[in-house]
């Protein structure tokens, strides 16, 4: 706006304002009169002088408390003097916030419902250290910059005030003078809830208060997700999971617990994971642009409905992960660009602050307090949520400082290297505050490089992470899902390769929302051949999926057989499940799902090395993989084999570990998902060959089989 306050006393109104010796000053533009009344008895004590426009000023000779009557052209308003009260945070809190204690910034900076002297009212407090002036503003002071200038904390940089007679509910924004003399609006980076967009007001939340009754998930919680544990995640849009049949956009968090729990649930994953729920102006970035990294979306209801939605989950048994954005920030004019006048978020360089991707802002990790703002968002919700784990996205655009910037347009590191050594001294100490704080959360990384020790411990140089998305895995598998089956006997190296590294760190195998956009097809349409080969190739795909070592990640619709690629703006094609194909698409999933977390065959050793052995690995050409995975923590082993060509196989030996019955346990062309039914009529027997024993198996075309023993 570039307009200069005018206000010489703006940087320090409590200096000035208040009470001071025997003088009274009050700053009310627009006000007929000024009186001084008790506190308790309302008695008029002193009627002020309007001294300059709007700043009235006179004696007050009584020593007791006081309150301002403020004479408005329609009507008095007795209010509590705002200036009349001390600090709102502590020399201790100070230190603490420029200390970069991630703990004590959450607790202390944004707004919160406070007492102060015996009054009730709201807590502001924001970092700007840059600011020539900061105001707050709100519908209590009709937006009105002059009304309420803060306190700046000089040695920290941080603004403060506190307002007697407010409550939750209020909506504010910051009136921030920056150091380049323009004034912004700016929302609260610690806001804990907003206005719902395009609106972009704070708002001030209650204290959540919600009354858990999860102690059973949170004290199993360690058990459900360690490395050993069957992890299958069900990824979500709140927004395009479902759509109300009203007039309204989203459906809220309270309807999402009446569906989404028992439909997750019922099809056996153990986890739902949600992108970005942290509000964000543009819908069309569903999430991954997000403004306010401590405001849960006002899209789908209150704070406090979020954590019922939580508690739900954990009383059903599925566990919370949210998707967590801390690589940029979009450059919307009331976020965090430029928010003091400096660039106090961001770097001001754009070869290291401005992401060509997705024309964003990175964070400046380099300083202590943006480090720490993060960390603290981490932190509150993994702690007032009851959020079990966060997937990092963006993980490689953090690491490499030449991230997607062609030669000269990105500067090297104090090494001269390409590595960004203040993200990942940043990542380290974030897990490692989790892993201290949160012992049984878990991180995920979005890291799409070979990047050496995502998942190693910091203390041993590694990130710290516990899971990595294994990206290599999903571009092999489904560019050898996408090529006509007469040719996957020449690349059966797609498959093949990640079995070299799939222990080389703790994996997920993603199937992602990302796989299906922007022109890449639903997961049913990157399969070749008619409508039939389609269903059995992705049957076949996820049966090697849920076989694989690695934990797993499946988009929502993926169970379905969409045919269409996702739109955050419609919900996904439920009418899809009247026809048969498609509901046995959707039975198959939870049946590999069932079989993963009764079999520990296939969830123990997931970052074991012993607990998978090659049997044939497309052997001479011919498009069958066979193996065995095993388990060293009890359980009987299983052979999976998994037939990616059109020709059935007939009588085909297979070697097996172990002498005797072997009972088919899952196949995914049976006639219940849609296949043909060609199997082994429930299981077959082995024989000695030699020094080993083998079985005698049919293949059915484009299909997997799992494989128990069940003994001599």
């Amino acid at each position: 706006m570039g307009v200069e306050t005018g206000r010489s006393w703006a940087a320090d109104p409590f200096g000035f304002l208040g009470r001071h010796g025997g003088v009274v000053r009050a700053y009310q533009p627009g006000a007929a009169a000024v009186e001084v009344i008790a506190r308790k008895t309302r008695r008029r004590l002193a009627t002020l002088t309007e001294v300059s426009p709007g700043l009235f000023e006179g004696e007050l000779k009584a020593r007791s408390a006081y309150c301002l009557r403020i004479i408005w052209p329609d009507g008095p308003q007795e209010i509590e003097d705002v200036y009349g009260f001390g600090p709102v945070l502590s020399d201790q809190d100070l230190a603490a916030i420029g200390g970069g204690d991630p703990v004590r910034l959450a607790e202390r900076l944004g707004a919160a419902p406070r007492r102060v002297d015996e009054v009730d009212g709201v807590a502001f407090s924001v970092w700007a250290p840059n600011a020539r002036s900061v105001s707050l503003v709100g519908d209590f002071n009709d937006w009105d910059g002059r009304r309420h200038p803060m306190r700046l904390r000089h040695d920290r940089g941080v603004w403060e005030i506190f307002i007697p007679g407010l409550a939750a509910g209020e909506r504010y924004t910051f009136e921030v003078e920056g150091a380049d003399g323009v004034i912004r609006r700016k929302a609260d980076p610690l806001a804990r809830a907003t206005e719902a967009p395009p609106a972009t007001a704070s708002i001030v939340a209650p204290l959540l208060d919600h009354a858990w009754g999860d102690d059973a998930w949170m004290a199993a919680r360690g058990e459900r997700q360690h490395p050993g544990a069957p992890i299958s995640i069900y990824e979500v849009h709140a927004g395009s999971w479902r759509r109300p049949w009203d007039e309204r956009q989203h459906h809220d968090w309270d309807e999402l617990a009446e569906q989404l729990i028992p439909y997750v649930t019922g099809l056996g994953f153990t986890h739902v994971q949600l992108m970005p729920i942290m509000e964000h102006p543009f819908g069309g970035s569903w999430g991954y642009q997000p403004l306010s990294q401590f405001a849960s979306s006002a899209r789908y209801g209150s704070p406090e409905a979020l954590a019922r939605f939580v508690d739900r989950c954990h009383q059903a048994g599925l566990g919370v992960i949210l998707d967590w954005v801390p690589a940029h920030f979009p450059n919307d004019a009331h976020g965090l660009e430029r928010f003091d006048g400096t660039a106090l978020y961001e770097h001001d360089d754009p070869t290291e602050g401005f992401h060509p991707d997705w024309n964003t802002l990175i964070y400046n990790l380099g300083r202590e307090e943006v480090q720490a703002f993060l960390i603290a968002s981490a932190l509150h919700w993994l702690d007032r949520f009851h959020i079990d784990g966060l997937r990092v996205d963006a993980v490689a655009s953090m690491l490499y400082r030449d991230y997607s910037r062609a030669p000269g347009q990105w500067k090297p590191n104090i090494h001269g290297g390409r590595e960004n050594l203040e993200a990942v001294a940043f990542l380290q100490r974030l897990n490692a505050t989790i892993a201290e704080r949160f012992p049984t959360a878990v991180t995920i990384a979005e890291e799409s490089t070979s990047w050496p020790g995502v998942t190693a411990p910091v203390d041993q140089g590694g990130l710290g992470f516990t899971y990595k998305w294994n990206m290599g895995w999903m571009n092999d598998t489904l560019r050898y899902m996408h090529r006509d089956p007469v040719h996957r006997g020449w690349h059966g190296d797609d498959i093949g390769f990640g079995l070299v590294y799939a222990f080389s760190e703790k994996f997920i195998l993603p199937l992602s929302h990302d796989e299906v956009v922007h022109g890449k097809g639903a997961l049913l349409a990157k399969m070749p051949g008619d409508r039939w080969r389609k269903f059995a190739n992705l049957r076949a795909l996820l049966a090697l999926m849920w076989a694989h070592p690695g934990k797993k990640l499946l988009f929502m619709g993926g169970e379905l057989g969409q045919l269409r690629e996702w739109n955050h703006d419609r919900e996904l094609d439920w009418p899809l499940l009247e026809e048969a194909d498609h509901r046995g698409l959707q039975r198959l999933v939870g049946d590999l799902n069932r079989i993963y977390r009764d079999e520990g065959a296939l969830h123990h050793t997931d970052a074991d090395p012993r607990g998978f052995s090659w049997i044939a690995e497309n052997n001479e050409g011919d498009g069958v993989f066979l193996f065995e995975r095993r388990s060293f923590h009890g359980g009987t082993p299983l052979v999976v084999a998994v037939n990616m060509t059109p020709a059935p196989h007939e009588r085909r030996r297979v070697p097996v570990p172990l002498p005797g019955r072997w009972t088919e346990i899952l196949n995914s062309d049976a006639a219940i998902y849609g296949g043909s039914d060609l199997g082994n009529q429930g299981g077959v027997t082995s024989f000695s060959v030699g020094d080993g024993e083998q079985v005698e198996l049919t293949l059915p075309p484009l299909a997997a089989i799992f494989l128990r023993y069940e003994g001599p």
